[in-house]
């Protein structure tokens, strides 16, 4: 049995529905959901179909006598295709079973455990060199990476090319649907690569010379150079240094001309490029380096790189305000095909807090950069500003990424602490899109273990969350900003409503641009959101959001004919069975169904 409602979007909204039938005419808002055989609803009429051998009594002779253009479903409520269809779905069967694709990993998930058994949070994993191997990579891949990050801080543009080269090749031979995340360097003060080295160990006591000079021989032993020209000048004696957001902390003690002598008081390991501030009197020093450009010339020849390698996603690090996101979008679109890159706006500075709103309005995406933000902000303050950070995402239905020491101690050891993984369940409860590693993929000894961790954790709290009833619908703002984004809103919300209330297995969204996708994920439904998609890029950018599962089908704008098609598909490699209840949304028409799978 199969109920629907379409929507057509009328050249003005009216305030009521002039329906033919006396006993409809009534607000939308009115309409209950019966169970009507395929019921579709219009703005202009009303019309209905049915399999079954006589038409229901609610329904007039007439508009019963329309069923033979929609799908039809058996009496017993479990569904059936048309005699005249069949053999065209037969065909389709037999000729078209690999006309679907979706991440191997999942495939094999949903065949062995069912629909609850999937991964609801997306995982991320920064690529270095314990992972930039095809093997490795294939490894992290079938770990349950969704994301493959390249920071633009390490390595050379060749090295990344070979690493996005191996990632496009994973999902060609072996089925995966990994996407490419580039992270832009930014202007902030970052240090030297240590003359080559891998990473320095500073110990309590020690004395490091931090240097603006240039070095063409040799680097002199406990010396660091700086990114930054005026460094020297801003820094005073008995400023605290910070390196990579608090990770080892220096006092600045003596200044020689373009040399800072500090004083170690926290040791800790030193890494390529770490991002550097500095505090004085218990405050940030935001001087001069305030004033640096968000995107540097380096980053915008890194923004051609990715432009040219067609990555998913660029993140921008220190981002200030939207202005800088705008500029980067315009950009993107002019040279980039279509604008089908991404651009994801890292929050780690006191100005990305004050502009949060704007910032995250204007941007695909957030990400949560802890470390830097917490160099920026009290300690204290970063568990608050990462909960305001993911609600204003949500809000704005805009996927949003815990990063940042989630598995620090993982870079050494093969397994964390019990406050770590208490702190990636904190991210997870706060429905977080994605979690991201970073060094503990990039450089660290236990990257798989890392990323199991990640994956144990994250199904842990997400079935907590469902055992808990957790699911129920939280009040979200209104988005749409136009009457037709509205109603795929409010469908969205509807169909995530009642996936909850019916206990449906899935939900299928029908979507090219992906948005209508993103607007159930947004609702955080209790069950996996199956989105189909015409386009492979579509369909890795959606990889990025919270429960959905992205197939790339092509499809038509006959809803039967996909349900259909799909249905076909998704059983003859044992992905669903028949009886299994769905919600079956659609961007092209705007509507709504829901059925039992034949």
């Amino acid at each position: 049995m199969s109920q629907s409602i379409q929507f057509s979007t009328p050249s003005r909204t009216p305030h009521l529905l002039n329906l033919p039938h006396s006993q409809f005419n009534r607000p939308l808002s009115s309409i209950s959901f019966r169970r009507f055989p395929l019921t579709t609803i219009k703005y202009t009429s009303i019309r209905a179909s049915s399999s079954s051998p006589s038409p229901s009594p609610d329904l007039d002779s007439s508009s019963s006598s329309s069923s033979s253009s929609q799908v039809l479903l058996s009496p017993n409520g479990t569904g059936a295709v048309k005699s005249d269809e069949r053999s065209v779905v037969a065909t389709a069967v037999t000729t078209d079973t690999a006309g679907i694709e979706v991440d191997t990993v999942t495939e094999a998930e949903l065949k062995e455990n069912g629909f609850r058994s999937t991964r609801r949070t997306k995982l991320i994993c920064t690529i270095g060199p314990a992972t930039c191997g095809f093997d490795q990579l294939e490894a992290l891949a079938v770990g349950g990476m969704n994301v493959a990050r390249l920071n633009m801080c390490h390595g050379t543009r060749d090295w990344h090319r070979g690493v996005i080269r191996s990632v496009r090749r994973l999902n060609e031979e072996k089925g995966f649907a990994v996407a490419i995340m580039m992270d832009t360097e930014g202007s902030e003060i970052h240090m030297g690569d240590l003359g080559g080295e891998s990473s320095a160990k500073a110990e309590d006591g020690e004395i490091w010379t931090f240097t603006v000079r240039a070095f063409d021989s040799s680097r002199p032993e406990r010396t660091i150079s700086v990114s930054y020209d005026g460094f020297a000048e801003d820094v005073r004696v008995g400023d605290e240094l910070l390196v990579d957001g608090g990770m080892v902390r220096f006092e600045v003690i003596e200044k020689i001309g373009p040399d800072v002598k500090c004083l170690c008081t926290d040791p800790g390991l030193l890494l390529p490029r770490a991002n550097l501030t500095f505090w004085r009197d218990g405050s940030l020093v935001r001087e001069r380096n305030a004033m640096l450009p968000t995107i540097s010339s380096k980053d915008w020849l890194d923004i051609d790189f990715g432009i040219a390698e067609g990555v998913d996603f660029i993140a921008v690090s220190f981002v200030k305000s939207a202005e800088v996101i705008n500029h980067l979008k315009s950009y993107l679109a002019a040279r980039s095909r279509g604008g089908e890159i991404g651009v994801i706006a890292k929050i780690e500075s006191i100005d990305s807090l004050t502009n949060l709103e704007e910032i995250i309005l204007a941007s695909d995406g957030a990400m949560v950069a802890r470390g830097d933000l917490g160099a920026q902000i009290p300690l204290e303050q970063v568990p608050a500003a990462q909960q305001r950070i993911v609600q204003v995402c949500r809000g704005l239905n805009k996927p949003v990424i815990v990063a940042s020491q989630l598995l620090e101690s993982m870079i050494e050891y093969p397994t964390p602490t019990r406050a770590e993984v208490a702190d990636v369940s904190e991210a997870v409860r706060q429905r977080s899109d994605a979690l991201m590693l970073s060094g503990e993929s990039a450089m660290g000894q236990f990257p798989d273990k890392a990323l199991t961790v990640l994956r144990t954790v994250s199904l842990r709290i997400e079935r907590w969350w469902r055992e808990e009833k957790r699911h129920e619908s939280v009040p979200l703002q209104a988005i749409g900003s136009t009457f037709s984004d509205k109603i795929s809103e409010e469908i969205c919300n509807s169909a995530a409503k009642m996936a909850n209330n019916l206990g449906v297995d899935a939900v299928f969204v029908y979507t090219t641009s992906g948005h209508m996708a993103s607007l159930v994920s947004r609702c955080r439904p209790d069950c996996p959101i199956f989105a189909f998609t015409t386009t492979t890029s579509v369909r890795r950018r959606l990889n990025l959001q919270w429960g959905l599962i992205p197939f790339r089908l092509s499809f038509s704008d006959d809803m039967e004919s996909n349900l259909n098609k799909t249905f076909s598909l998704l059983k003859s490699r044992g992905m669903i069975k028949s009886g299994d209840l769905v919600i079956a949304v659609s961007d092209m028409l705007q509507s709504i169904q829901v059925m039992n799978v034949p």
